[in-house]
């Protein structure tokens, strides 16, 4: 009902930058929540950024004064701008959404882009 797509990512060298896109489709009357998650060989996804519709975006420890995400609602899109990567980066990044969907809302998740971080 709701597919996810993202793109941007790919080989970058440390201490450059990276801007993620995630576009979402499909019947969806309104979306709330969206969040740009992490997962690193052999570790747990984490949150990496969350923007809520009219308020002050947060992100993880790791990442902030580095990242800046953002949506444009017209396109039902969001986004991460990654600057001064480091190795630790180095992940597969993936866009959650939390879209109204007919009368019921639920989170969608996208299938994921490799972001790799060369020292």
């Amino acid at each position: 009902q709701v597919q996810l797509v993202e793109s941007g990512g790919g080989l970058v060298q440390a201490g450059g930058s990276l801007r993620l896109s995630c576009a979402a489709s499909g019947r969806i009357i309104s979306i709330g929540t969206m969040d740009w998650y992490r997962q690193a060989p052999g570790k747990q996804r984490e949150l990496v950024a969350t923007i809520n519709p009219g308020e002050t975006p947060t992100y993880a420890t790791s990442v902030k004064d580095r990242a800046t995400v953002s949506r444009d609602n017209a396109k039902n899109a969001v986004y991460l701008q990654m600057n001064s990567l480091k190795s630790e980066d180095t992940a597969v990044y993936y866009c959650n959404v939390y879209a109204l969907v007919g009368s019921k809302w639920d989170a969608y998740w996208g299938k994921g882009t490799q972001v790799t971080v060369s020292s």
